[in-house]
């Protein structure tokens, strides 16, 4: 993972440059920072694409989607944790579970920037949340 200051978002494939552009439904994994602290974990160790603060995500649901900026992302799901995490540190795997962030696919895309305003695209705006890092 590279950390960028923006990225470019594309409908229905990801954000480019990203390992995995075009190809899975994994297009954009998101995490709080809170979560990253919590476990002493560094923006873009759990190979998540967007950081986010003072949002919380484990709320959200596939029903759900997110406007980041001018980018509209669809929540597909929570993301299990697989081997990498007990590469980082014996026993993580275990420990994150259900706390690895959210995985979304883009439905409109656009540019991602650190410090773009999230907030839920139906419904009452969220609370005072922006994006911390990028990584593609």
């Amino acid at each position: 993972m590279t950390a960028v200051t923006t990225a470019t978002a594309v409908a229905g494939k990801g954000l480019v440059g990203d390992a995995n552009f075009g190809k899975r439904k994994r297009q954009v994994l998101l995490i709080d920072s809170e979560t990253l602290s919590e476990f002493e974990l560094n923006p873009g160790d759990v190979r998540e694409n967007v950081t986010i603060a003072n949002f919380e995500i484990s709320q959200l649901t596939p029903d759900d989607q997110l406007m980041v900026g001018e980018v509209v992302l669809a929540v597909t799901g929570p993301c299990a944790p697989c081997d990498l995490m007990d590469e980082l540190r014996p026993g993580l795997r275990s420990d994150i579970k259900g706390r690895r962030g959210v995985l979304t696919t883009v439905v409109r895309g656009g540019k991602l920037r650190i410090g773009d305003p999230i907030s839920l695209a139906q419904g009452e705006p969220a609370t005072s949340a922006s994006g911390d890092t990028l990584s593609a």
